[in-house]
């Protein structure tokens, strides 16, 4: 669905945070990336998601060139590849219902984003989705009153009802409790057994090695392995 052909990003400083990085991210596979910090992780998701620019080589969606296809190419990767930040931007005035059915930068037009506009046969879709993860019940909750765990079913439910097909998720379960981590991994999980293309930065190994069907590591801005989900060797993670 969509790759990155030796992907390189240099900063301004000249540093190089990204190094010739090939992947390939499908649809129905779970892919966690896992590195030290500052190995190249939310980067790389970044330029997946035209978050960030890149110094040199090539991003693909469904074979195509992203930057060949031209504007109507990137507008493509920008409503169909969501990217979600560790800390959700959720409006916290808003219900969970709310915040999921009005979309974000690319995905509602601006008019429905600033009156918080919604149509009604949208609703069905949102409360639908909400109840696969959980969340059906606290649908009429402001956001300020979930638990961080909430706020990210919120945010991948919000990409998933404005037709995203793939969710880039920078380090989705840190900081919560176990079991609220585990609640979405599961969910993700199911996801892809929807086709969905699931690929999320984890700094649990244990958490990519139970979950995720594809395992890349990445160190100092390089791939250093690309493996199938199952335990890492002890020479895998000292690559780390």
């Amino acid at each position: 669905m969509i790759e990155a052909r030796k992907l390189t990003k240099r900063l301004v400083d000249g540093k190089t945070v990204l190094a010739d990085v090939d992947f390939q991210a499908e649809r129905g596979q779970f892919t966690a990336v896992v590195g030290a910090s500052g190995s190249g992780k939310s980067m790389l998701l970044k330029c997946l998601a035209l978050r960030e620019n890149w110094t040199s080589g090539q991003l693909l969606l469904d074979g195509e060139d992203v930057f060949k296809g031209g504007w109507k190419a990137k507008m493509r990767v920008k409503r169909e590849i969501a990217y979600l930040e560790e800390k959700p931007d959720l409006n916290p005035n808003r219900t969970a219902l709310k915040n999921a059915l009005v979309g974000t930068r690319y995905q509602t037009p601006l008019w429905r984003r600033m009156i918080g506009s919604v149509r009604n046969d949208d609703y069905m879709g949102v409360m639908d989705v909400l109840e696969q993860v959980g969340l059906l019940d606290k649908a009429h909750m402001k956001a300020s009153a979930l638990s961080g765990g909430e706020r990210q079913r919120v945010a991948i439910t919000r990409a998933l009802v404005h037709g995203a097909r793939a969710l880039l998720l920078d380090e989705p379960v840190t900081g919560l409790d176990p079991h609220s981590a585990e609640r979405i991994l599961t969910d993700l999980k199911a996801m892809c057994e929807r086709g969905i293309a699931i690929v999320a930065v984890l700094s649990n190994l244990e958490w990519a090695e139970k979950f995720a069907d594809r395992i890349v590591g990445l160190s100092e801005g390089r791939v250093v392995f690309d493996v199938a989900g199952r335990r890492l060797t002890g020479r895998e993670r000292s690559m780390l």
